[in-house]
């Protein structure tokens, strides 16, 4: 937890980005009657639809940069994990020193894929740009990413989606609204606060 917290600290650097990183699967759901919207507004949805499979949405926060994408994968597999992971380092920070990742602790999670996707030198030259740093078990709390797929969920993905190009275009629009903002993330909870509230999960010293 305090690897987490004491990269959380770091001033922004755009040669040493910190970027977190998140996925979540999301079920496509297309509608069998069209629903329409009344005289007062008001959305009206039939209860019945039809299911159209699952795909997985790929949440990538630079929360100091206040920058973000979404990329949405058919599988959650070590292969989509490869090559979202040589697009944060080879497209989004290509000009960076070393990328920092903070992510949840997933078997997928494994940067050997690359060597299965690319050929060696390739696949070395993403990992020596990388430092990876985990959240613990139960502390993926620990990951902006996740919060910031909640909020995509509350704003961008409020209606049904039928296929995955609307859900490309639908997380598009969301994520490219807030980048123009520049919305940040302002982390306020340090490892001094987490020693105070969190004091349980330390272990204790007779004087």
């Amino acid at each position: 937890m305090e690897a987490v917290l004491d990269v959380h600290e770091r001033p922004y650097d755009p040669l040493f980005p910190v970027v977190n990183l998140d996925e979540s699967p999301k079920q496509l759901i297309s509608e069998v009657r069209k629903g329409f919207t009344d005289s007062r507004g008001v959305l009206h949805e039939d209860y019945e639809y039809c299911r159209e499979g699952v795909v997985d949405m790929y949440m990538i926060v630079e929360a100091l940069g206040g920058r973000r994408e979404v990329h949405i994968e058919d599988k959650h597999d070590r292969l989509s994990y490869a090559k979202i992971i040589a697009h944060i380092v080879e497209n989004m920070y290509k000009d960076a020193i070393r990328v920092t990742i903070i992510e949840d602790n997933l078997s997928a999670h494994k940067l050997s894929a690359l060597y299965e996707i690319f050929e060696a030198g390739r696949a070395r030259n993403i990992i020596r740009k990388l430092e990876i740093v985990r959240t613990p078990k139960h502390g993926s709390w620990l990951n902006i990413a996740e919060s910031e797929l909640s909020v995509l969920i509350r704003q961008g993905l409020t209606r049904r989606t039928p296929d995955r190009q609307t859900l490309e275009a639908d997380c598009k629009a969301w994520y490219e609204k807030r980048n123009n903002k520049h919305i940040k993330v302002n982390w306020q909870f340090r490892t001094k606060d987490a020693r105070v509230k969190l004091r349980k999960l330390y272990p204790t010293f007779e004087n």
